[in-house]
């Protein structure tokens, strides 16, 4: 008898309260989500709707109040602090809007960061951050340090540290809220790719419509609950 697979992620009636007593603000009141491997979802609500810590209890950044929350059959919201730390250095990847970069540090020992985190040998990391680096178009940039790239470059070592561990989830906030027009569609393209070749689900918040067109998924965050989960097919290649 086959058995069914868990999803990768599901959420069953999360909450997440802040404070205590008359100061006490609940960002989240009762959240119920399922994503499955491979999906591409975008995450969008207006500022205070709870999406942010969403993004942050989806990441192991912060635990839930009450409620369940389980990866791959996994309950995180069981998982004590040194546990949770070894699901996000496993299976996890981040991209910020603000780069993240280490300043004094060149793209090649950026990516190669979280592979030491890891233990893997100083040959491995090289070679594997160098082939990250090529794979998001900057063979030519492995030495320069963050101040010595344009913040589409900057980004662009970002994911590529995000995914040079081969996680199964890359959490993206904002990952294109610093830049230009034409940037963001080169970002869109390479978060696609990852999607698309590589199989990382990629769950990304966003406060732009046209970003959020290229996911194949928008869930909607109004008050601290989901207020709407649509499927829709994702933006072509190249549209802003």
């Amino acid at each position: 008898m086959s058995t069914i697979a868990p999803s990768l992620i599901s959420l069953h009636q999360l909450t997440k309260t802040y404070g205590h007593g008359d100061a006490a603000f609940q960002a989240l009141r009762g959240v119920d989500l399922t994503i499955e491997k491979g999906e591409f979802i975008s995450v969008m609500g207006p500022s205070g709707s709870g999406k942010s810590t969403l993004m942050n209890l989806l990441g192991c950044l912060d635990t839930p109040t009450t409620g369940e929350y389980f990866y791959q059959g996994v309950p995180v919201h069981s998982l004590n602090s040194e546990q949770r730390s070894l699901l996000r250095r496993h299976a996890l990847g981040f991209v910020f809007q603000g780069f993240n970069l280490l300043a004094r540090t060149s793209a090649l020992e950026n990516v190669e960061l979280p592979l030491l985190y890891r233990g893997i040998s100083k040959r491995e990391r090289r070679e594997r951050a160098q082939e990250a680096l090529v794979s998001v178009g900057l063979p030519t940039k492995m030495r320069n340090t963050p101040a010595e790239l344009s913040g589409g470059q900057q980004q662009r070592v970002a994911i590529a540290r995000a995914f040079v561990t081969q996680p199964s989830t890359l959490f993206a906030d904002e990952p294109t809220g610093n830049l230009d027009t034409a940037t963001t569609v080169e970002i869109m393209h390479l978060l696609t790719k990852l999607n698309e070749q590589l199989g990382i689900t990629i769950v990304m918040v966003t406060h732009e419509d046209h970003v959020a067109a290229h996911a194949h998924r928008t869930v909607r965050v109004k008050d601290g609950l989901i207020e709407s989960d649509r499927r829709h097919p994702p933006a072509a290649s190249g549209t802003p």
